[in-house]
């Protein structure tokens, strides 16, 4: 629905920042062997699992990870997907940076790494060039639920929490997000949306 009025600029863009109760998302190239635990023990962890219509394979979703969905018309001077992602990509490493968070894209491949494995997934879905779905920082996450499932190209992964040796205030990281989204996405905050610049 809100897809919907975007694309109508019914409503600005907006970005929701989120944090999820324990889930496992499979994208649409997610295969069943993705998942290393049975149902009974993702049960016993209280992980529920849900397909969905991003791109990408298995990802985990739970306390201290900021998830962020922007809702956004792409339409008509940023119709390119593979920019789309790479500017996603330039907001986290930007927030990241704020906090002394050294961080970097690899070619080929989707999310945000670090020396010690990926800090944060992208999966996205693009209809009549209305952005759903997004990303996934791990802030404060607890790796220890990724042992649940085979991440996305089996790259380790990591926490602003485990490389900094410290637990992040998730508003502040919320607010460097929302800042450098801004930033990168030419956008201003107009209420509880966002709205291009100029």
């Amino acid at each position: 629905e809100t897809e919907l009025v975007v694309r109508e600029r019914q409503q600005p863009d907006t970005l929701l920042l989120v944090e999820h109760p324990h889930v496992v998302t499979l994208g649409r190239r997610a295969a069943s062997s993705a998942l290393l635990a049975t149902s009974e023990e993702l049960s016993a962890r209280g992980v529920a699992v849900f397909e969905t219509n991003r791109g990408g394979k298995a990802t985990y979703h739970g306390a201290g990870q900021i998830v962020g969905y922007p809702i956004i018309n792409l339409s008509p001077d940023r119709e390119d997907v593979h920019l789309y992602v790479r500017d996603l990509e330039e907001v986290l490493m930007r927030a990241l940076g704020d906090f002394g968070v050294e961080s970097f894209p690899i070619k080929g491949l989707t999310g945000v790494h670090t020396a010690r494995g990926k800090i944060a997934a992208i999966g996205v879905h693009i209809a009549r060039w209305v952005t759903t779905h997004g990303f996934a920082l791990n802030a404060n996450t607890d790796l220890s639920f990724f042992n649940l499932i085979l991440p996305c190209e089996g790259e380790p992964v990591t926490s602003m929490k485990e490389i900094l040796g410290r637990e992040l205030s998730l508003r502040e990281v919320e607010d460097r997000i929302i800042e450098r989204f801004a930033e990168v996405f030419e956008m201003e905050l107009v209420g509880s949306g966002l709205r291009a610049v100029g």
